[in-house]
């Protein structure tokens, strides 16, 4: 038997495609599978996150839609819509299994700042304490282009280092990982990748289907996220989801590479997009990557962007080159007049509220 089968916390991913109908609204029938899978593991004491897709895809055929929108505003409407109707059909579900489910939309922003993603966590562990199950999806209802997570296996990657989870499983329309097309009578499942350096002549160009947002180059990125930091990762077929979570060789199993780091660290490098960048002299740079130091205001160079304190930026190096992103503590108009000047200088110009950081070494991760 392997992880996926006796784990204790598992964060388990499902698709839109795997969700939705062929009228384009939540697949009553999908969805009471996956709730009687997920309940069965319960009852052997074991705790599941579900992230789920399909709030999108869920609207189509309410809004008579053909295909996935691709514009923001759509995309968002079609979120209001469909999402209301996903999670009372979970909640219909579980409910026969004597569950309660609750609902947890999240935003790449509200995982970067510090008191937002403690909030996130604390409400995941408590909801898991309760014995509620989680049902975790992105806010595509206010999530911007700069604020969304991409795709929700990027998300589902993302949440199992929050909650700690033990494994993560991607539920997808596809068996797991085949050295080309699925379709191909000379393809094959790759039952396990040590490492997706591995991967190198792997067809990987499958994208998602018309309901979905993903493809197999998401699914890999959120393996690879996910691995890196510690966590194991089946990808499997959403009809073998009782198999996978019973540790049954199903799908594709890919094997920690890495280990956990500090987990807003985590969200800030793989789900924070930058609203600005801060140039740095050589010395800074050095103070920055080599020394894990904070970062100065004599150190920066020039600054570029709209952005605010609290919101992530880049950090570079002379040649352009993204050495750290980090949570800035100025707003980029008050920002170029304090270049080049020591904090002690600055504090005794305009008070002792700017005697500070403006990237604090625990608010920076290094990217190079």
């Amino acid at each position: 038997m392997t992880v996926f089968g006796t784990a204790r916390r598992l964060v388990v991913k499902i698709g839109s495609s795997s969700l939705a109908s062929v009228t384009g609204g939540p697949n009553d029938d999908a969805i009471a599978r996956i709730a009687s899978v997920i309940a069965a593991a319960g009852r052997a004491d074991r705790e599941i996150v579900l992230v789920s897709s399909g709030a999108v895809a869920g609207a189509m055929g309410p809004l008579g839609l053909r295909v996935r929108p691709r514009d923001l505003a759509t995309q968002q409407a079609a979120a209001s819509v469909g999402q209301g109707a996903l999670i009372a059909r979970y909640a219909e579900a579980f409910a026969a299994h004597d569950l309660v489910v609750g609902q947890v939309l999240l935003t790449s922003d509200d995982m970067v700042r510090r008191s937002h993603y403690r909030n996130a966590q604390r409400t995941l562990y408590r909801l898991l304490e309760l014995g509620v199950v989680p049902i975790v999806n992105e806010n595509d209802t206010v999530a911007t282009e700069e604020l969304r997570f991409g795709d929700n296996d990027r998300l589902a990657a993302l949440v199992a280092h929050l909650v700690h989870a033990e494994a993560l499983v991607l539920l997808s329309d596809v068996p797991g990982l085949f050295t080309g097309p699925p379709g191909d009578p000379e393809s094959h499942l790759i039952p396990e990748v040590p490492d997706l350096a591995a991967l190198a002549g792997v067809d990987i160009s499958r994208r998602g289907s018309a309901m979905g947002s993903g493809g197999m180059r998401a699914k890999l990125a959120s393996a690879e996220l996910a691995t890196g930091a510690g966590i194991p990762v089946l990808l499997a077929h959403a009809d073998d989801a009782a198999a996978a979570l019973a540790g049954e060789a199903v799908g594709t199993r890919f094997l920690p590479t890495g280990r956990r780091v500090p987990t807003r660290l985590l969200w800030l490098a793989h789900a924070a997009e930058p609203r600005g960048a801060l140039e740095l002299d050589p010395g800074a740079v050095t103070a920055v990557v080599g020394g894990r130091k904070s970062l100065l205001p004599a150190g920066i160079l020039r600054v570029s962007g709209d952005f605010s304190a609290g919101d992530p930026v880049d950090l570079l190096d002379e040649n352009g080159r993204v050495v750290a992103r980090g949570l800035v503590n100025f707003d980029s108009a008050e920002l170029p007049g304090l270049l080049g000047r020591s904090t002690r200088e600055i504090a005794a110009e305009l008070g002792s509220a700017y005697e500070r950081e403006v990237v604090h070494r625990d608010d920076l991760v290094l990217l190079t």
